[in-house]
């Protein structure tokens, strides 16, 4: 089996400690983690403990900060009562301690969302990916394949939004710049686009069957409805299929984006998530607010528009980003 981190994969075995354990980092980590800091300095919350003073004004401002930064209500009230606790127990006294407290509660509140794709475990493995019109889910789809090509793995697309042509040209348009295979049908039903997929996968010896599907708003229950029967007819095509249920949500749309992780996760079981567009105006405290509210793992979160952008989440790496 392989686990997904980075650009290496790494074999385990099953009593073995996680691959991202001795896992190299990549070699622009850095200039990764850089671009992260500058894509959440739209929170402002670091920019709050730069001075001595430790008080209910501070309090009062880091409450403002964490609201308008997405965290939503019931974060922000859990983070400034643990807060508060944790100062009191280790009788912080200086803003430079409760900036390093809130750290590491950011960090234990995101740990749970920190989790890796597991590759190789079955073949070939069914990943669906959904989300409503515009997070970026085509482009996330790219960037998916280059990851799972740079661990070895072999790639087919199955163009399952076939509400929209100028969806099925660009899926065939970044599979020609992936050197990826896709299968698409023209008015076609999607569920037996993706089956006809997963079935070709599974001829043509695939580690990877990647499925779009059609853009979609939760309120659009005709939509969901197909969405449904789209993983029922993979499970038709192969057991378990698909193996992974993933969202893409755009970091922009604020308590919006929580509220898109539980209906899909309502309709059809959500497995992961992936966060785009962290380089523009996101405040990345809705991470935050998923975490405590709907804890769907984040597999991946994207910085930037090119094919490696896209990097396994870290529950410290973005606590960091956050208090930059």
């Amino acid at each position: 089996m392989f686990k997904l981190f980075g650009k290496k994969p790494q074999k385990t075995e099953p009593a073995a400690a996680p691959a991202a354990q001795g896992e190299e980092p990549a070699a622009d980590a850095g200039s990764w983690l850089q671009r992260l800091r500058k894509g959440l300095s739209c929170a402002s919350l670091g920019g709050l403990f730069s001075g001595e003073r430790l008080d209910d004004a501070l309090y009062e401002e880091l409450e403002t900060a964490l609201l308008t930064s997405d965290a939503g209500i019931e974060a922000t009230q859990w983070l400034l009562e643990s807060l508060r606790a944790r100062i009191k127990r280790d009788k912080i006294d200086t803003a430079e301690g409760a900036r390093e407290a809130l750290r590491e509660l950011l960090r234990e509140a995101l740990a749970p969302l920190e989790k890796q794709l597991e590759i190789g475990r079955v073949k070939p493995l069914v990943l669906m990916i959904a989300g409503v019109n515009g997070v970026g889910k085509t482009t996330s789809i790219g960037k998916l394949c280059r990851h799972l090509q740079n661990a070895g793995q072999s790639v087919l697309l199955a163009a399952g939004d076939t509400f929209r042509a100028a969806a099925r040209e660009q899926l065939a348009a970044l599979g020609e710049r992936n050197n990826v295979a896709v299968i698409a049908q023209q008015d076609a039903d999607p569920a037996a686009v993706v089956f006809d997929a997963i079935s070709a996968g599974r001829a043509r010896g695939m580690d990877v069957v990647i499925a779009d599907t059609a853009g979609r708003l939760p309120s659009q229950a005709h939509l969901m409805e197909e969405l449904k029967k789209i993983k029922r007819v993979a499970a038709k095509a192969m057991e378990d299929a698909p193996h992974e249920t993933l969202l893409v949500i755009d970091a922009n749309n604020g308590q919006n984006a929580l509220a898109q992780v539980k209906a899909f996760d309502d309709v059809v079981g959500l497995t992961g998530l992936i966060i785009t567009k962290l380089d523009g105006s996101a405040r990345g405290g809705i991470l935050v607010a998923i975490a405590r509210q709907r804890p769907v793992p984040v597999y991946f979160i994207g910085v930037g528009e090119q094919l490696d952008d896209l990097q396994p989440f870290s529950a410290d790496a973005y606590a960091q980003a956050l208090l930059s």
